[in-house]
């Protein structure tokens, strides 16, 4: 018997193969499979072509395993491999038979071949010590056996193989104190590997199964009977007619798959043609999974190629502010062989994201339109998701989501769109108008928002973290310009208020100085019309409200981004003549109703008091006087 050393740079990429494409040793029952399931369909494009009487219902892959041989073995009655072939795909490593055969196909009947042989064979010696391939070629009277032990080489032998095809024994490895080979030799584990991986393959795999049942129930006595099972269900729901589909059958697959007790919110299948070519099935589930909000939490579709897991959870797939999406997606257009970091290179990977993301984004609009009422449903789920990739990455897809973002509206009580919003404002509003808060009434009670809607305009009310940062993405919507009703920019007063307020402001300007002094935190002191019938209120200039500097105080470590805060006192208030005469004849009550006024904006604000034991204090001395 001959040694021979492999065509290709050997034993280096022998150990790359095993070491480095490869990270999960799980999958080399798929490429093993998978490559049976290529000899088979090669068979069948040849009878096809050459008129020979075969059946497609008498192919199938057989798999069975011997504990006490430490032996796993592969079987197929596809169309074989002649010694040259032998040579030529397994003593050259990455040599794909597969891939030059569906090259050299002709006509509209195309062979479905999924892997290429050469690269995803040598998988096995991940689990294995040494390989066995005995094969007999369709057309030819000698079968041979291929045998190696790794790196050092192969041989090649003449075998006494009766029928067509080629059977692959795998000696597995020994047990380490790392890994654990003898699991491979568990007949649940097989047919647990053969479910998640090759359950699409389009011929039956069949092994023979063991089961025990009990006999005697006192004795405790069981027998053990053994059946060939079919282990794979070959036709994936995604591959079949839509005629053929029911919803029930949608319902029951995405419950199965993706271990939800509800059914989806939604189903979006797609069947792509073109510079890529793709079937996908994905749901919208009904609720968000426990972890969604947690870091534990993965993204990902599941990634298949012609029906044979590559990826179990595809993050590339998906962009993160779809994260939410669950489904599938097979594609002839993906290398079975194939490690993840060049899967993340691929081209044809990146055109079917982009074609994933498109659709989906259509079927939610499409929803919005067309069925409200599920799109709030949806919404009220998963909508801070949208917000928050509206405001990722320094807003660069905010033009493909900020119609898909809802906010609450104080004049409708409901949620409505932006595009809604625009469609209703005034014909003399010249902006949006919105307020953030910690929920929708303490929203409407800010003297701010109540002197916005006596204009009746509306004002969007922003009750989620990410809203203001959202809103700040945008910018603008159909060139109107968003305006924070709780801002010092807010302009609703007439040229003469203005000018009336302006020189109000002017006569007390020693007096919003001393207050200043008092209130280090605050940026400027000033009278205003904005506040109704309320005497004091926070505002803010610049970027950072209030609303915003709650988001950044709640972090963990402290940013440093603080509101430029002002203290707006209502000069219509009894509140505005008081502090004027305090500041001229009461210096001490002057600073007490300062600290309280201060305490008080605060409290409508939202935001904490520093000093309650204080404030609470001043109060009891100004009540009892």
């Amino acid at each position: 018997m001959e040694k021979k050393e492999f065509k290709s740079e050997s034993k280096r990429l022998l150990d790359l193969m095993i070491n480095s494409i490869y990270t999960n040793k799980d999958i080399f029952l798929r490429e093993l499979i998978s490559n049976a399931s290529d000899a088979l369909d090669k068979l069948y494009y040849r009878s096809l072509t050459d008129e020979l009487d075969i059946s497609k219902d008498e192919l199938e892959i057989n798999l069975a395993f011997d504990k006490d041989k430490r032996t796993i073995t592969i079987s197929d009655n596809g169309i074989g491999m002649t010694k040259e072939e032998l040579e030529e795909n397994l003593g050259t490593i990455a040599k794909s038979g597969s891939l030059s055969f569906k090259e050299d196909m002709t006509g509209d009947e195309k062979a479905n071949i999924i892997g290429q042989f050469g690269v995803g064979f040598y998988s096995a010696f991940m689990v294995s010590k040494k390989i066995e391939v005995t094969t007999k070629a369709l057309d030819s009277d000698d079968s041979y056996k291929w045998e190696s032990e790794g790196v050092d080489g192969y041989s090649i032998t003449k075998a006494k193989k009766k029928d067509r095809g080629t059977e692959i024994v795998l000696y597995i490895k020994d047990d380490t104190d790392t890994d654990d080979y003898s699991k491979y030799l568990d007949q649940y584990e097989l047919k647990n590997l053969v479910k998640k991986y090759s359950d699409y393959i389009s011929f039956p795999i069949k092994m023979e199964c063991s089961h025990e049942h009990l006999v005697d129930e006192k004795k405790k006595k069981y027998e053990t009977h053994t059946e060939i099972e079919t282990l794979n269900s070959m036709v994936p729901i995604w591959k079949k007619d839509k005629n053929e589909v029911s919803d029930e059958d949608y319902d029951n697959f995405y419950m199965d798959k993706f271990s939800d007790y509800d059914k989806p919110l939604k189903v979006i299948t797609s069947n792509v043609e073109g510079m890529v070519s793709f079937k996908s099935l994905l749901f919208i589930p009904s609720h968000a999974p426990y972890d969604y909000y947690t870091q534990d939490y993965e993204k990902g579709l599941s990634l298949y190629s012609n029906g044979v897991l590559i990826m179990d959870k595809c993050s590339d797939l998906l962009p993160d502010y779809f994260s939410f999406v669950k489904g599938v997606v097979d594609s002839e257009d993906l290398s079975l062989n194939i490690s993840r970091e060049v899967l993340q290179e691929s081209h044809s990977l990146k055109l079917i994201a982009k074609n994933i993301e498109s659709k989906i984004r259509k079927e939610l609009e499409t929803m919005m339109k067309d069925d409200r009422e599920q799109y709030e449903s949806f919404f009220k789920t998963f909508g801070v998701q949208l917000k928050y990739g509206v405001y990722n990455n320094f807003g660069a897809d905010r033009d493909k989501l900020k119609d898909l973002v809802m906010f609450y509206s104080c004049k409708h009580d409901k949620l409505i769109s932006l595009d809604e919003y625009v469609k209703n404002m005034k014909d003399d509003q010249k902006e949006i108008y919105y307020a953030a808060g910690s929920n929708i009434n303490k929203i409407k009670s800010l003297p701010q928002v109540e002197r916005v809607t006596d204009k009746e305009y509306d004002v969007l009310l922003l009750t989620d973290y990410v809203d203001e940062f959202c809103i700040t993405a945008i910018q603008e919507y159909d060139s109107k310009k968003f305006m924070n009703v709780v801002s010092e920019d807010l302009d609703l007063d007439t040229e003469e208020e203005k000018e009336k307020l302006k020189k109000a402001n002017e006569k007390s300007e020693d007096m919003f100085k001393a207050m200043s002094d008092l209130l280090p935190e605050v940026d400027e002191v000033k009278f205003s019309n904005s506040l109704g019938k309320h005497p004091v209120s926070l505002t803010t200039k610049g970027d950072v409200s209030i609303e915003m500097q709650k988001v950044f105080d709640a972090m963990p470590n402290d940013m440093g981004i603080k509101a430029k805060m002002i203290l707006e006192i209502n000069e219509k208030h009894p509140i505005g003549k008081k502090m004027k005469k305090l500041f001229k004849e009461d210096k001490k009550e002057f600073e007490k109703f300062t600290k309280i006024l201060y305490s008080e904006a605060r409290i409508i604000a939202g935001l904490p008091i520093d000093n309650p034991t204080e404030i609470s204090s001043l109060i009891c001395d100004v009540i009892s006087k």
